[in-house]
C-alpha cells in the first residue's frame, strides 16, 4: 500500500481559492497547499512561538524535519488537503485533514471521516483565521464525500476548543487521554448558517468601519501646485476639519520636508515613517501598481482608488482593474474604486472629507451610496438644499471590490444611520443583497433607485450575473424584502426626507388640511391613485391664519381615525388683491412645529405652491448640520467662496497627474450646486437658507419635510405606509410547513438518474411527461393523465380508460395553453361526441401528427391558473403565480415570491395580483379553494429548495375549483444547478 503521501494527486483545484475577510476587516487569500510551498511553511512555522506549536504536536517540536515538509505540502487533493491563509503572499495560518476509518488510521474514499489540525501565527490569531479556514476546510470535505471531522485538543488551548465549538456544527465531546476528542457533522445547520453569516457581517462592517473611520490619511498624487484630483481632495480633507493625521504622498516632492495644504508631506508611504490607516490614491492608472505596493508594505489598511482608466475605459481597462484588486487584497487591503469619487463621514470624531465634493456635509441620520460621482454630488446637493444631512457617504465607482453589499453591513449596526439610501446601476451579488436588505430593512428602512434598468447590459466596469427576469420581478423581489423601490433620484430624496424625519404611519388614513380647496383635492386624488385611504379635505380657506394652520393640525393629530396628515398650503391674498409672503412662511413654520411637537408621533408632511419661505424655514429649522467643532490645536477651515468663485482644479503636470477620464472635481453649478457655505438670497423651494448654522438632527420631532407638488408627498407618504406595513409583518414571517407524503430521498435518487443518463449533458434535460409526473408525485404534486390520441379509435379506448367526460386537446408548442384558437373540446359526454370533435379539430387545425392531440378526464370548473418555478444566475430560485391565459400572458399580472417561500408569502402572492378577486368570489362567483392553491405553491417551493437541480416547473394549467385544485399539465427542467454565491464559507467576489 502506498504511503499517504506518495498517493497519485489530483487537478490543482483552483476554485477552492477565497479571498475572504477577517475578523477586523483586514482581508487574507485562502488556497490550497502545494509542492512549491515548502519554503513558505518552513518560515511559517519559525515565526510560530513554542506554546502554539506544543498545541499543534501536543509535544515540543521546534522545527519542521524534510520528511514533515513533504508530507504537509504533498497532498492529493481528496484524502489528503491542507489549506493556508496567506498574506502578502506568506502563510499566516495552515488547516489540513486527512480522511480515516473507524479506527483513526489513515483511508481512502468512501470513507467519511477525516481528521482536521489547525495552526495559527501567534501575529494573528483572534483576528477570525481559524474560523474561516474551517468554514472553507468543511465546504472542501464535503465536496470530497466527507461528512464528519474528528480533532483532538490540549484542554488548556481554549482558543482552539472555541473556533470548534462555536462553529454551529453538531459535535461530541469526549475526554480521552488528556486530550479533548471532538467530533463535528459537517452538514450545515441552522445555527451553523446564523454563525457564518454573522461573523461575515462583523467582518465586512468593520471592513469598511476601517474605510470611513481612521485615524490617518495619506492622499498619494497630490499636486505640488493647486488643482488636480489628488490636491483638491487633500484640500477638502483638510478643510472639513478631519480629526486625524493627515499626509500629501508625491513622488515628485524634491529631497527634505515639505508641506502641502499645511500637512506634512512626503515621497512615498514608506517615508512617512507613521502608520497610515487609509490611503487615497488619485496617480495615473499606469502607476497604481507601484503605489499600491508602497501602501500594502507599510501596513495601510485600506485604499480610496479615484484614478480612471479601469473596467470602463474596455478589456484592458477590465484586467488592470482585476490585477489591482488581486493587489491590494494580497495585502490584506479592502479597495473602494477604482474610479471612485470618494468618502465621507460627518461623525464628530472623524470628519472625513476624501472625496471631491468641495465642502463636509451637513451631519445627519441618512447613510448614502452611489455608483456614479455625478448622482452621488447631486443627491448631496438635493439633501442639503431641503435642510437634510448624511451621517456617511461612498461613492463606489467601478465598485471592483466594495460594494453596497459591504455598506448596508456597515449600516445595519452604524448608531449614526437611520436611513439608508442606494442608487446602484448594478447589482454584483443579488441574493446576498436580497438577504442584507430585509435583514436591514427590518430595523431602518431602504430606498433604492437602480439606474441602467433598461439598457439591457451592465454599467462599463461593473461585473454583475446575467439575469433573465424582467426588472419588474427583480422589485417586487426587493420589494418583498422590505426595500422601498422608487424610480428617480428625486423620489429617492423624498422618500429619504420623510423616513429619516419622521415617524412611520399606523395605517393608511391620511388627514388633508389646507388654505385651498383645489390643493386639498389633488392631494385627495393623489391619495387613492397610491392605495391611501383619505380622509374628506379639511379647506380652512385662503383667509386662514397660522393659529388656523396650528389648530387644524392639532386636532387631526389627536384624531384616532388618522394615521397621518397632509398640509397643503399657498399664499394668502394681501388687501389689495397681491399675493403676500412677507414673513408668512417662518410664521406658518412655527406653527406647524408648535402643533406637531404637542401631539401624538404621526407623520406630517406639507405640500407648498410658491411658498418658498415656508420650504425654507421648515429646512432651516431641521437641518441637520451642527456647528462646527474643531479638534484641540487646530483652526478652523477658512469658509471657502461661493460655488461660482471656487476655482476649478486643472489637471497638474508630471508624474502624479491623473488623466484625462478620472472623475472630474469641478463643482456643479445652478441647482445642483453643492453648497459651498456662501449665502443664499434665493426664495424658492430649492434656495439654501440664510439662516445661521442650525442644530439638532433629521429625526427631531421638528423635522417637518416640504414638497413643491402634491403628488411628490403623497408618494413618499405611501412609501412609508407600506414600509411600516412590512414591518408590522416581518415580525412575524410566517414559516415554511411540513407535508406529509414527501419523499426527499427517492427524488433526490430519481434527479440523480436522469441527470446521468447521455441526453441530459451539461445543459440539462427537459424531463418526459411520465418522469416528471413520477418526480411531482414525490412531492405530494398529483397531475391528472392526458393519454395520447394519435386517431380516433385511440382516443375513445383513452375516454373509456378515464371515464367520460372527458376533454380533447391538442399539445402542438404552437397551440399548447392557447384555448382560444380552438384546440380544446370540453365535456365530450359520449363517444359519439369524442369522434365529432375529433374531426373537427383535425379539420380545422391540421393533422393529428402536427396537433398531438390528448385525452383527459374533465375535472370541476373552477379557476384556471399558472405556477411557475425557475432557478436565476441574478436572483435565486424564484416562485411565481398568476391566473393562466392573458392576464398573466398579456398583462404581466403575475406574483413572485423568493423561494423558500412560507405560507404567510404565498397566502400574499395569490391575493396581490390584480386578478385576484376572481379567486374570492367576484360578481357572485363561489370562492375557489385558496387553501389547496397555497399549499400546492409551497410544495414547489419544497422541491425546489430541496433540489436546486430542478430549475424550471411549470404547472398549467392548474384548475382551482371551490373545493380542491387540479393540476392537469406539468413541465419539469433539470440541469446542473447554478453557483451559489449566498451559501457555502465566506468569500470576497473572486478576480
Amino acid at each position: 500500500m502506498l504511503n499517504p503521501s506518495d498517493q497519485p494527486a489530483h487537478a490543482y483545484p483552483d476554485h477552492w481559492e477565497a479571498d475572504v475577510v477577517l475578523r477586523d476587516g483586514g482581508t487574507a487569500r485562502i488556497r490550497p497547499i502545494t509542492t512549491d510551498d515548502a519554503e513558505r511553511l518552513v518560515s511559517f512555522y519559525e515565526q510560530v512561538s513554542d506554546e502554539s506549536k506544543y498545541y499543534r504536536f501536543f509535544a515540543p517540536y521546534p522545527r519542521l524535519s524534510a520528511k514533515d515538509v513533504r508530507h504537509f505540502t504533498h497532498h492529493d487533493y481528496v484524502d489528503r488537503v491542507g489549506l493556508a491563509a496567506t498574506i502578502g503572499g506568506e502563510f499566516i495560518a495552515t488547516v489540513r485533514y486527512d480522511r480515516i476509518d473507524e479506527h483513526g488510521h489513515p483511508a481512502t474514499a468512501p470513507a467519511a471521516d477525516a481528521e482536521v489540525a489547525f495552526l495559527v501565527q501567534d501575529a494573528h490569531q483572534g483576528r477570525g483565521v481559524a474560523s474561516a479556514l474551517l468554514e472553507h476546510i468543511a465546504a472542501v470535505a464535503r465536496e470530497r464525500g466527507i461528512h464528519r471531522f474528528a480533532a483532538e485538543v490540549l484542554p488548556a488551548n481554549t482558543k482552539m476548543i472555541k473556533v470548534f465549538t462555536d462553529a454551529g456544527y453538531t459535535q461530541k465531546r469526549s475526554f480521552e487521554d488528556g486530550a479533548v476528542r471532538l467530533h463535528l457533522d459537517l452538514e450545515p445547520t441552522d445555527r451553523s448558517l446564523a454563525v457564518q453569516r454573522a461573523r461575515e457581517q462583523r467582518a465586512e462592517a468593520r471592513s469598511v468601519q476601517r474605510l470611513l473611520a481612521p485615524g490617518s490619511v495619506a492622499v498619494v498624487g497630490a499636486g505640488r501646485t493647486p488643482g488636480g484630483v489628488g490636491r483638491t481632495v487633500l484640500r477638502n480633507l483638510v478643510g472639513a476639519g478631519f480629526t486625524g493625521r493627515a499626509y500629501a504622498v508625491n513622488s515628485a516632492l524634491p529631497e527634505g520636508p515639505a508641506t502641502l495644504e499645511g500637512v506634512p508631506a512626503h515621497r512615498s508611504v514608506g517615508d512617512i515613517g507613521e502608520p497610515v490607516d487609509l490611503a487615497v490614491v488619485a496617480v495615473p492608472a499606469e502607476r497604481v501598481p507601484e503605489a499600491v505596493a508602497d501602501c500594502g508594505e507599510h501596513g495601510v489598511r485600506g485604499l480610496v482608488v479615484l484614478s480612471a482608466g479601469y473596467a470602463e475605459s474596455g478589456p484592458a481597462g477590465r484586467e488592470r482593474q482585476r490585477a489591482l484588486v488581486r493587489q491590494a487584497r494580497s495585502y490584506g487591503m479592502r479597495v473602494i474604486g477604482p474610479n471612485a469619487f470618494g468618502v465621507i463621514n460627518t461623525a464628530d470624531g472623524a470628519r472625513l472629507n476624501a472625496s471631491l465634493a468641495p465642502q463636509l456635509p451637513a451631519a445627519g441620520r441618512i447613510g448614502l451610496f452611489t455608483q456614479s460621482g455625478a448622482i452621488g454630488i447631486a443627491l448631496l446637493a438635493g439633501l442639503h438644499r431641503r435642510g437634510a444631512g448624511v451621517s456617511s457617504f461612498v461613492s463606489s465607482g467601478n465598485r471592483a471590490d466594495v460594494s453596497g453589499n459591504d455598506i448596508l453591513q456597515y449600516w445595519y449596526e452604524d448608531p449614526d444611520t437611520d436611513v439608508v439610501l442606494l442608487y446602484l446601476e448594478s447589482i454584483g451579488n443579488p441574493r446576498k443583497f436580497t438577504r442584507l436588505a430585509r435583514r436591514t430593512a427590518a430595523v431602518k428602512p431602504v430606498v433604492v433607485v437602480k439606474g441602467a434598468r433598461h439598457s439591457g447590459s451592465a454599467p462599463p466596469g461593473h461585473a454583475v450575473p446575467v439575469t433573465r427576469i424582467p426588472h419588474a420581478t427583480v422589485s417586487a423581489l426587493l420589494r418583498q424584502a422590505g426595500v422601498i423601490r422608487v424610480d428617480t433620484v428625486t423620489e429617492l430624496v423624498d422618500a429619504g426626507l420623510l423616513l429619516a424625519g419622521q415617524p412611520l404611519p399606523a395605517g393608511p388614513r391620511v388627514a388633508i388640511l389646507g388654505n385651498s380647496e383645489s390643493l386639498g383635492l389633488l392631494t385627495y386624488d393623489a391619495c387613492l391613485t397610491e392605495g391611501l385611504r383619505p380622509l374628506p379635505p379639511r379647506d380652512l380657506t385662503t383667509a386662514a391664519t397660522p393659529d388656523d394652520f396650528r389648530t387644524a393640525l392639532a386636532a387631526a393629530l389627536h384624531d384616532d381615525a388618522c394615521d397621518a396628515v397632509v398640509v397643503t398650503a399657498i399664499p394668502s391674498v394681501g388687501p389689495h388683491g397681491g399675493i403676500d409672503t412677507s414673513g408668512e412662511g417662518e410664521v406658518l413654520a412655527a406653527a406647524l412645529r408648535a402643533a406637531r411637537a404637542a401631539a401624538p408621533a404621526k407623520p406630517v408632511v406639507v405640500v407648498h405652491v410658491e411658498l418658498g419661505a415656508l420650504a425654507d424655514a421648515l429646512a432651516a429649522a431641521t437641518s441637520t448640520a451642527p456647528a462646527p467643532e474643531h479638534p484641540t490645536g487646530t483652526t478652523p477651515p477658512p469658509t471657502p467662496p461661493a460655488a461660482a468663485a471656487t476655482p476649478t482644479p486643472t489637471p497638474p503636470t508630471g508624474s502624479d497627474a491623473v488623466p484625462t477620464g478620472a472623475p472630474t472635481p469641478t463643482p456643479p453649478t445652478g441647482s445642483d450646486a453643492v453648497p459651498t457655505g456662501a449665502p443664499s438670497t434665493g426664495t424658492g423651494s430649492d434656495a439654501v437658507p440664510t439662516a445661521a448654522p442650525p442644530t439638532g438632527t433629521a429625526s427631531t420631532p421638528g423635522h417637518i419635510p416640504a414638497y413643491p407638488a402634491a403628488e411628490r408627498a403623497v408618494r413618499a407618504l405611501a412609501e412609508a405606509v407600506r414600509y411600516a406595513e412590512w414591518r408590522r409583518k416581518v415580525a412575524d414571517p410566517g414559516r415554511v410547513p411540513e407535508y406529509e407524503g414527501i419523499d426527499e430521498s427517492g427524488a433526490a435518487a430519481q434527479i440523480q438518474g436522469l441527470l446521468d443518463t447521455p441526453e441530459a449533458g451539461e445543459r440539462g434535460v427537459t424531463l418526459t411527461p411520465d418522469d416528471a409526473h413520477r418526480l411531482l408525485g414525490r412531492y405530494g404534486i398529483a397531475v391528472r393523465p392526458a393519454l395520447p390520441a394519435p386517431d380516433p379509435d385511440t382516443a375513445v379506448r383513452a375516454a373509456a380508460r378515464l371515464g367520460y367526460p372527458v376533454a380533447l386537446k391538442t399539445t402542438a408548442p404552437h397551440l399548447r395553453h392557447r384555448p382560444d384558437l380552438g384546440g380544446v373540446r370540453l365535456d365530450l359526454a359520449t363517444e359519439e361526441q369524442l369522434r365529432a370533435a375529433y374531426t373537427e379539430l383535425t379539420e380545422a387545425l391540421g393533422k393529428p401528427t402536427e396537433l398531438q392531440p390528448v385525452v383527459q378526464a374533465m375535472v370541476p370548473r373552477g379557476v384556471d391558473t399558472v405556477v411557475r418555478a425557475a432557478i436565476d444566475p441574478g436572483v435565486g430560485a424564484v416562485l411565481s403565480f398568476g391566473l393562466a391565459g392573458a392576464p398573466s400572458e398579456l398583462l404581466g399580472d403575475t406574483a413572485h415570491r423568493l423561494v423558500p417561500a412560507t405560507d404567510r408569502d404565498v397566502a400574499e402572492q395569490i391575493r396581490s395580483i390584480r386578478t385576484a378577486p376572481l379567486l374570492f368570489g367576484w360578481r357572485g362567483s363561489a370562492p375557489v379553494d385558496t387553501a389547496a392553491l397555497e399549499e400546492l405553491l409551497l410544495r414547489v417551493s419544497r422541491l425546489v429548495d430541496d433540489h436546486p437541480e430542478v430549475v424550471a416547473v411549470a404547472l398549467e394549467p392548474v384548475v382551482v375549483a371551490p373545493r380542491g385544485l387540479a393540476v392537469l399539465g406539468a413541465t419539469v427542467r433539470l440541469a446542473p444547478p447554478p453557483a451559489r454565491t449566498d451559501i457555502g464559507p465566506r468569500r470576497l467576489p473572486s478576480y
